[in-house]
């Protein structure tokens, strides 16, 4: 038994989504919409179903998604990639931050996280052999800068670690965080796996930055997207990697004892999607500002401190400066058991001095379920 996994506790979304189930209440926790997600998609993967192979496609992915990966990045983030060299098809993000970290980290190296951070990170760098090294962003920014990064990097330090959108802090790293962080990694000859899965998933008329795109950092950047995020359809589990030759060519060896291939029939409506979106990259985004403006401002007006969310499905409130008490986790608890609905304490996000007073929403819900949510939060802050 590897002791690694058996000390791990249960992750916060199954608890939540678990009390969630048994007390029926309105799930504001783990992040995924309401809504089915693009007919088109979803029709091209039935017919591909139905019409199409079945069987293994190629252990990189199938043609025809790779080459449409390079497309959508070249006309909506003006990266030119090799479709064939530098792009592979994983089983979701998961599974490419698994392939990645794996697959780029030794025993002995040091890798830093920045907290908040995915709950897989961690483990995925302590089952390669290596230790996380974290560091800690604080809210409302959730900002790094150059001390912070330089202070943490050894010469054990083999790589860095961004999620940008960031999740749960909702925070789109612009050009001078980027800049800052691309300096850094080239100045230390660091590779940067740059989790990029909310790219799609920005607002106010941002526009995502990828990181590789950045002077130095072609070549020691890794690129990790989603079709999950990208179409709100989280259950297929269609992930990318994109990097140079060098660093693919490594992470696919990975990639072929972790999942080894992802649903081809999957893969082909993805490569649909992505090739004849429509209006779908403008609408969906635009939709999701609607519904995170709605619930911030029921919260608002339920008296609660609302912190900006500039990208990804998600919203914070401050329960300090909302003048509750309670630590988050214990607020979380008691708001799903006795009021019906379900959150995600943002200290399940931190291994160390975590941020206790921020509690995480998914606004990504139909209109009526943000309201009676925002209803149910404020009979909860009331007592």
């Amino acid at each position: 038994m590897n002791p690694l996994f058996a000390a791990l506790p249960p992750t916060i979304f199954d608890v939540m989504s678990g009390l969630a189930r048994q007390h029926g209440a309105i799930n504001l926790g783990q992040g995924f919409p309401d809504a089915p997600g693009p007919e088109f998609v979803r029709r091209a993967a039935a017919e591909a179903v139905m019409n199409g192979s079945n069987q293994y496609p190629p252990m990189a992915g199938v043609p025809a998604l790779r080459q449409a990966v390079a497309g959508h990045y070249a006309r909506r983030q003006n990266l030119t990639l090799d479709w064939e060299r530098e792009i592979i098809v994983t089983s979701g993000a998961t599974e490419a931050l698994a392939a990645s970290f794996l697959a780029l980290l030794s025993p002995g190296d040091e890798a830093i996280l920045f907290q908040p951070l995915y709950d897989s990170y961690a483990p995925m760098v302590r089952l390669a052999g290596a230790k996380p090294v974290l560091a800690r962003l604080a809210p409302p920014h959730f900002r790094f800068d150059a001390p912070m990064i330089e202070a943490l990097i050894t010469p054990r330090t083999r790589l860095i670690a961004l999620n940008n959108p960031l999740n749960p802090a909702a925070v789109v790293y612009g050009t001078e965080d980027l800049a800052l962080l691309a300096n850094l990694c080239v100045a230390h000859d660091l590779i940067c796996l740059c989790d990029e899965v909310w790219e799609e998933v920005v607002f106010d008329q941002a526009r995502h930055q990828p990181l590789i795109g950045f002077p130095g950092m072609r070549e020691r950047a890794v690129k990790i997207g989603s079709a999950g995020k990208m179409f709100g359809l989280t259950g297929w589990k269609v992930g990318f990697v994109c990097a140079a030759a060098p660093l693919i060519g490594v992470i696919v060896k990975a990639h072929q004892f972790l999942t080894y291939t992802t649903p081809p029939n999957l893969q082909t409506a993805v490569a649909e999607g992505l090739n004849n979106p429509g209006d779908w990259f403008t609408a969906m985004p635009a939709g999701l500002q609607r519904s995170r403006d709605r619930l911030a401002a029921n919260l608002r007006a339920e008296g609660f401190a609302v912190l900006p969310s500039a990208g990804t499905y998600f919203l914070n409130i401050d329960l300090a400066a909302s003048g509750i008490t309670e630590p988050d986790h214990a607020f979380a608890r008691r708001a799903v058991t006795e009021h019906g609905v379900a959150s995600i304490p943002v200290s399940a996000f931190y291994e160390d001095a975590p941020v206790t007073h921020i509690l995480r929403l998914c606004f990504a819900k139909a209109d009526e379920v943000l309201d009676e949510g925002a209803r149910r939060l404020a009979a909860a802050r009331r007592g």
